[in-house]
């Protein structure tokens, strides 16, 4: 039931398509005041992005904060050379899912494979990584199993390592799976302008 009632939410959350180079955009108005903003890939259906934008207590609209796909980078620390920028060198975590995995990255991580220990643990309904050389420690929820009350499974978990990055895997129930096939098949049948042709509807 839990399942059945996010797909309600999003079916009945208001929403406006646009196609734009090569992507499929989705913008999503919540009934609580939240927004949503996805992007999937026009031929693959992959989804490349998505983003939360939530209003504060005071009605404020905030910052969008990113879910899946490359973080945003803050224009005010690229027009200012002076502001102090994160090393290069840091560790970055990305998540890029893929049809049926959770998927995430994270890129700097010069260490071998086996000094590496991913677990599922379910009290805390979280994944947690850590290494054996106290270099690295990652702790981090999946969203859409929150939302869907769905529970965290061991077995589904699974890691490699190269280039430098770490990837993590979690394989996607088949509820998850069903859900994102029926909200495909939605987000399909709206009809989509062109960039420079639509109408926002923002309120």
């Amino acid at each position: 039931m839990a399942v059945q009632s996010w797909i309600d939410i999003v079916k009945s959350s208001k929403k406006t398509a646009l196609i734009h180079d090569g992507k499929r955009k989705i913008h999503y108005h919540f009934k609580d005041g939240k927004e949503m903003a996805e992007e999937y890939d026009l031929k693959t259906d992959e989804l490349i992005v998505r983003k939360w934008r939530h209003k504060s207590t005071l009605g404020v609209q905030g910052c969008w904060q990113v879910e899946v796909g490359e973080p945003l980078v803050s224009t005010t620390a690229s027009l200012d050379s002076d502001v102090i920028k994160e090393n290069c060198c840091n560790p970055v975590f990305v998540r890029k899912d893929t049809k049926i995995n959770f998927q995430w990255r994270i890129r700097n991580l010069p260490y071998p494979k086996d000094v590496f220990s991913v677990l599922v643990e379910p009290p805390e309904r979280c994944i947690i990584i850590k290494t054996s050389n106290k270099k690295y420690y990652k702790k981090f929820s999946i969203p859409d199993l929150d939302r869907s009350q769905l529970p965290l499974d061991s077995s589904a978990l699974s890691f490699t390592h190269a280039n430098n990055t770490l990837i993590v895997s979690y394989k996607k129930p088949k509820e998850i799976l069903t859900f994102e096939q029926e909200l495909l098949k939605e987000l399909k049948k709206l009809k989509g302008t062109a960039e420079g042709d639509v109408d926002c509807k923002t309120q």
